[in-house]
């Protein structure tokens, strides 16, 4: 299972996409909600904020691992802004098996490089849970 890959995962990040996460999560700051304000504070266009990024991975892990999957660590860190018109692509492998316990290291790219990397561990319900 060390080395497994997973699917690749691509979403466009539709402004729609960006400010309704933003709002899902109560995150009103303007600059992933209002593109004007989000350009005059010197970013190109509104982008997605840390919680969906954080939604986004534990989905194309849990996505991939399936229904029974609990997530137990997740250890993120971002990169390079998500914006609005871009396209968000999510790469992995399993790294660790311990036990029940599977790691598996995340990284999702943009067209400016790589948005965010980490690790997201976790075991499957009803296997020593």
């Amino acid at each position: 299972m060390i080395g497994t890959a997973l699917p690749r995962l691509s979403l466009d990040l539709t402004p729609t996409l960006v400010v309704s996460t933003a709002i899902a999560t109560m995150d009103f700051t303007p600059v992933h909600h209002d593109a004007e304000i989000a350009r005059a504070q010197g970013a190109k266009d509104v982008f997605l904020n840390i919680l969906t990024t954080m939604g986004l991975v534990e989905r194309y892990v849990t996505d991939w691992a399936g229904p029974r999957a609990m997530i137990r660590r997740i250890d993120v860190k971002l990169g390079v802004p998500a914006y609005a018109g871009d396209r968000l692509t999510f790469a992995g492998a399993v790294t660790a098996v311990a036990g029940d316990e599977v790691t598996v290291e995340v990284r999702g790219a943009v067209s400016l490089g790589v948005h965010a990397t980490g690790t997201v561990m976790f075991t499957l319900a009803g296997e020593g849970s």
